[in-house]
C-alpha cells in the first residue's frame, strides 16, 4: 500500500492505532464487518436492539458466521450485550477505582445503583497461606463471605471476603450482606482502613463462578487480590474479587 493511501490515525487517543488495521492494509472480513457494526452501535442508544445477523449479512453482504464472529468481539469488549435471543447495545463501563474507596462507593459515584446478593457466610479455620496473610494463628476461626456483585440489579462480579472472627465477632448477626463492608467496619466496629496491596489479573471464570455471575465461561474477568490494613498497619482483610471484563474498567490516579 502507498503510504499516501493510508488510513489516518484515529483521533481518539484511546482509540487503537490507525483503526487496528495492520501495516500490510489487508483487513480480515470479520473486523471490516465489525467496524461498520460499531458505527452503526455509535448511532443507536443504550438497549437499543441489533438487527439480526441474517440481516446484517444481508447489508455488509458477508455470510452470518462472518457477522457472528464481528458479534463475539463486541460482545467480548462490552459494547454489545445478549438480551434473550437477541442482542443490544450496552451501555458504557463501569469505572471502578484502584483506592481503598469501596465497590459500593465507585459504583455510585457513577449513577448506579450498587448491590450485593449473599452466596454464604461461613466460618472457616485458617490454613497455613490464609492464617500467614491475616496474621493469626494457623486454624484460628476466619469468616469467609462471598457475595454476587449487582450494578441496577445486573450481577457484575463475585467477591470473596476473609476477615478474622476476632476482628469481627458478630458479622454474621450484626452486618447486612448487602451493603458495604467497609461501610460496616468503620462504623459499627470503629476499623479504618489505613493502606492495601492490590494485584490485577485476567482469568477465566471456573463454571461455579460463570454460572453465579450469569456469564459464559469463556467471557474474560478481571480478579483482583487484595489485602487491605488497618491504620495501625495490622492486617485486616483479604478480597478475591471477579468483575466481568465487559462491564468493567479501573482507573487509578498516578501522583510524580
Amino acid at each position: 500500500m502507498d503510504p499516501r493511501d493510508r488510513p489516518p490515525y484515529d483521533s481518539d487517543p484511546g482509540a487503537p492505532v490507525r483503526a487496528g488495521i495492520p501495516e500490510h492494509g489487508r483487513v480480515p472480513k470479520y473486523y471490516a464487518v465489525k467496524a461498520q457494526l460499531v458505527a452503526l452501535i455509535d448511532e443507536l442508544s443504550e438497549g437499543a436492539a441489533l438487527p439480526t445477523e441474517r440481516d446484517l449479512a444481508i447489508r455488509c453482504r458477508v455470510s452470518r458466521e462472518t457477522v457472528r464472529q464481528a458479534l463475539r468481539e463486541l460482545l467480548l469488549e462490552g459494547r454489545l450485550r445478549r438480551r434473550g435471543r437477541g442482542t443490544v447495545v450496552a451501555g458504557p463501563k463501569l469505572e471502578q477505582p484502584l483506592s481503598l474507596a469501596s465497590y459500593t462507593e465507585g459504583v455510585r459515584l457513577q449513577g448506579r445503583r450498587p448491590g450485593r446478593s449473599l452466596i454464604g457466610l461461613d466460618r472457616l479455620a485458617a490454613s497455613g497461606a490464609l492464617a500467614a496473610g491475616l496474621d493469626v494463628p494457623e486454624g484460628a476461626s476466619v469468616w469467609h463471605m462471598e457475595r454476587v456483585l449487582l450494578a441496577d440489579d445486573e450481577r457484575v462480579g463475585l467477591e470473596s471476603t476473609y476477615i478474622a472472627v476476632a476482628r469481627a465477632p458478630r458479622l454474621d448477626a450484626e452486618f447486612d450482606p448487602d451493603s458495604s463492608f467497609y461501610g460496616y467496619l468503620r462504623e459499627r466496629l470503629g476499623l479504618a482502613l489505613g493502606d492495601a496491596e492490590e494485584r490485577v489479573e485476567t482469568v477465566l471464570a471456573t463454571p461455579r463462578e460463570a454460572l453465579l455471575i450469569g456469564t459464559p465461561p469463556a467471557l474474560p474477568m478481571l480478579l483482583l487480590h487484595r489485602l487491605s490494613r488497618d491504620t495501625g498497619r495490622r492486617p485486616l482483610e483479604r478480597v478475591r474479587t471477579l468483575y466481568r471484563g465487559d462491564r468493567f474498567s479501573f482507573t487509578t490516579r498516578l501522583d510524580g
